[in-house]
């Protein structure tokens, strides 16, 4: 048997794309939004991702789905020549819901990982790789996020909220979680998560409710905007 000719991947990147985004509210998969002709919102979430790929970084898209998004899979193949793209079925012993979708991916990683949903994009002053820096700085901290600024309740509700503070010209997170009830004392949140392999097993934690957030002391890489396609936040 001839062993294989493709390197292993440096960096691991979970796509979860098995949920259904009920509140996007359109016959298609939230993602599969066009923009602009022939750009679509998961295109436009795999910027950063591409722009790792292009740094010469030998990228692992581990994508989660369900059947109902076969559509997607179909998309992704315009990504073939760009990442090694592994597939995953979101395995429901899990849950259903986005935690479930990590832990069915986290087998298929190989070195350090970066959560990037495909209904969120990075825009503004600090996108431009800040996912590369996001993965740089968890050589450091072990944890790292995308965030950008934020201080409405209704918006910090509906997202992975954070409290960021400034020391020393390095933007550091206090405390975090996931849709607060209560959104008082937070003024962040996350796009993109970037952790070690060591640490990554804790990943759906961040997502998980009622779990302590690991990204407490995680570094945070401030963008000027960001975007959630599934509820016009941000």
């Amino acid at each position: 048997m001839q062993s294989s000719s493709v390197p292993g991947p440096d960096v691991s990147v979970i796509l979860p794309c098995a949920g259904f985004g009920t509140r996007f509210g359109a016959p298609y998969s939230k993602e599969l939004h066009c923009l602009a002709p022939g750009v679509t919102v998961l295109d436009r979430s795999l910027e950063a991702v591409v722009e790792l790929a292009k740094s010469g970084l030998h990228v692992r898209l581990v994508v989660v789905f369900g059947t109902h998004k076969l559509d997607t899979v179909s998309y992704l193949a315009r990504y073939a020549e760009t990442f090694q793209m592994v597939f995953v079925y979101q395995d429901e012993s899990f849950e259903p819901g986005l935690d479930g979708a990590i832990r069915s991916a986290l087998p298929m990683t190989h070195g350090p990982v970066a959560l990037v949903l495909p209904d969120i994009v990075i825009t503004g002053a600090g996108s431009t790789g800040s996912l590369l820096a996001a993965l740089r700085q968890t050589e450091v901290a072990g944890w790292s996020v995308i965030a950008a600024e934020e201080r409405d309740p209704d918006t910090l509700r509906q997202m992975g909220a954070l409290a960021v503070v400034e020391r020393g010209g390095v933007a550091t997170v206090e405390a975090a979680t996931d849709k607060p009830a209560d959104p008082s004392g937070f003024n962040a949140f996350w796009g993109m998560v970037a952790v070690t392999a060591e640490e990554a097993h804790r990943l759906p934690d961040v997502v998980s409710e009622g779990a302590d957030s690991p990204l407490a002391g995680a570094v945070a890489l401030m963008v000027e905007h960001i975007v959630n396609y599934n509820t016009a936040a941000g």
